[in-house]
């Protein structure tokens, strides 16, 4: 009987000796000028004369990772870049295939699918060298035909 009165009182001590959460030492401790956290860098996108600003998410600028081989990554980006071409944002999906290509430059889809935009965005140039990098990768596709009349039309 005497040692369920000790019970309670030893499990409030043993509480205080936990960690306390992230947001209560923030406010149990005022930091000061050497404890503040460093604040990210805010960029403004580029500015652009006549042409459509460039989405601040998808501003090359802006990125810090370097790219490896990844092809998980590389078709996560292609489906990011079908989800801005639905919606008519062709300066977006062209950045997320580009990215694609990146990741895997193996990828004859995403060499595809940037091709397309580029013709969408009016980028002839472009398009053609996302052509025939898809025909380098991917000859005997069943859109090969097709790709390498565009490449005759695009002369």
């Amino acid at each position: 009987m005497i040692m369920s009165r000790w019970i309670p009182g030893l499990l409030l001590a043993g509480l205080s000796l936990l960690p306390m959460p992230l947001a209560a030492q923030d406010q149990a401790t005022p930091q000061t000028d050497t404890q503040t956290k460093p604040q990210l860098e805010q960029r403004t996108p580029p500015k652009t004369s006549g042409k459509q600003a460039v989405p601040a998410e998808e501003d090359k600028s802006f990125l810090s990772e370097a790219h490896s081989f990844n092809p998980l990554q590389s078709q996560k980006s292609i489906e990011v870049g079908d989800g801005y071409f639905k919606l008519g944002k062709y300066r977006g999906a062209a950045y997320r295939y580009q990215d694609a290509t990146l990741w895997n430059d193996g990828n004859a889809e995403a060499w595809l699918k940037l091709g397309k935009v580029q013709e969408k965005l009016k980028d002839t140039k472009a398009a053609k060298d996302a052509y025939t990098k898809y025909l380098e990768l991917s000859p005997e596709s069943k859109d090969a035909p097709a790709v390498r009349k565009k490449l005759q039309a695009m002369k």
